[in-house]
């Protein structure tokens, strides 16, 4: 399963990136952004607490104790980051916005170096900055002339915050034995308390009973925007490091703006196509192993000498 983890993220970062399909889809049917996460939301606890009192009941069973756990990433790693997301690209640009949220990685990193004990080596370090910078490229944020206030730059920090913790404590909450499937039902239950209420109710259900075909289109949202890609993405957490996970999913934007090109036919800069092949640079930095070589020569050279000594012992 750790072999396969990288490739679970992955698949997890392509069903976010073709998530705008739907959103645009959404938007064109008069809803607001707070709306279509409300769906987002709603539709994927419901069709995951239904589905696991069918499949195992058990899988809804938490500990006391660990109920602030759930209660922080519904809370913080959902409400907040939508919140601070959409404030930040009401007081930015959308590009700027996207670069301050994908400084998560980084966040992650430092988190999981103090939480997990994880290592910050050179080739985790070099894939960061390869994947960051992409997304700098594919953004465009270069050519960006918004300018930056210091409220709109923290709430977007606030807003990447936000996105990180979910992989810290995805991790935590897997390392204390919950299922994969736990962990996402629960995020979403306790986030729909909050986002539903603050969504304009009536307007989503227009359209929910506009035509009979609505309800297999949000059913089909939930699946590809939160259901399969959070629950590939956990169980990908629980078979590899925290930090890892996170720059692996800096995929997301690179998706989206393929398939705004080759779906929504949009246009694509030669900045965002450089962007992408240094993204998925670093994807392929982090799935390579270096051989430690100078590691094994030395081992080697002082085995021999080991074994010399030992034979003129022996003489």
């Amino acid at each position: 399963m750790k072999k396969a983890a990288p490739f679970f993220v992955i698949v997890a970062a392509v069903l976010w990136g073709v998530m705008g399909i739907f959103v645009r889809h959404l938007e064109r049917l008069g809803l607001g952004t707070m709306e279509i996460v409300a769906i987002r939301v709603a539709v994927t606890a419901l069709i995951l607490m239904v589905f696991l009192l069918c499949y195992d009941r058990k899988l809804l069973k938490i500990k006391l104790r660990d109920l602030w756990l759930f209660l922080t990433n519904g809370l913080i790693s959902v409400i907040l980051f939508n919140f601070c997301y959409y404030k930040a690209m009401s007081l930015t640009s959308l590009s700027v916005a996207a670069v301050l949220i994908y400084t998560s990685p980084i966040m992650v990193m430092i988190m999981s170096a103090f939480l997990f004990k994880e290592r910050i080596h050179a080739q985790k370090v070099a894939a960061l900055c390869c994947a960051f910078g992409g997304l700098i490229f594919v953004t465009g944020v270069l050519g960006d002339s918004a300018s930056i206030s210091v409220l709109g730059l923290g709430i977007g920090l606030l807003a990447a915050f936000g996105y990180s913790l979910y992989s810290i404590l995805g991790t935590l909450m897997m390392k204390r034995g919950y299922h994969p499937l736990t962990v996402t039902a629960y995020t979403f239950f306790i986030a729909s308390f909050v986002v539903v209420p603050m969504s304009d109710v009536p307007a989503i259900g227009v359209v929910l009973f506009s035509n009979g075909w609505m309800w297999s289109y949000l059913l089909a949202f939930a699946m590809v925007s939160a259901i399969l890609p959070f629950s590939f993405y956990t169980v990908g957490l629980a078979n590899m490091e925290a930090s890892k996970a996170s720059i692996l999913a800096s995929l997301e934007p690179v998706v989206a703006t393929l398939v705004g090109v080759l779906v929504l036919h949009e246009s694509i800069s030669v900045s965002a196509v450089v962007g992408i092949g240094m993204v998925l640079v670093a994807v392929v930095l982090l799935n390579i192993k270096f051989p430690p070589v100078l590691v094994r020569k030395k081992d080697s050279a002082s085995t021999v000498k080991r074994s010399r000594e030992m034979a003129k012992q022996h003489i």
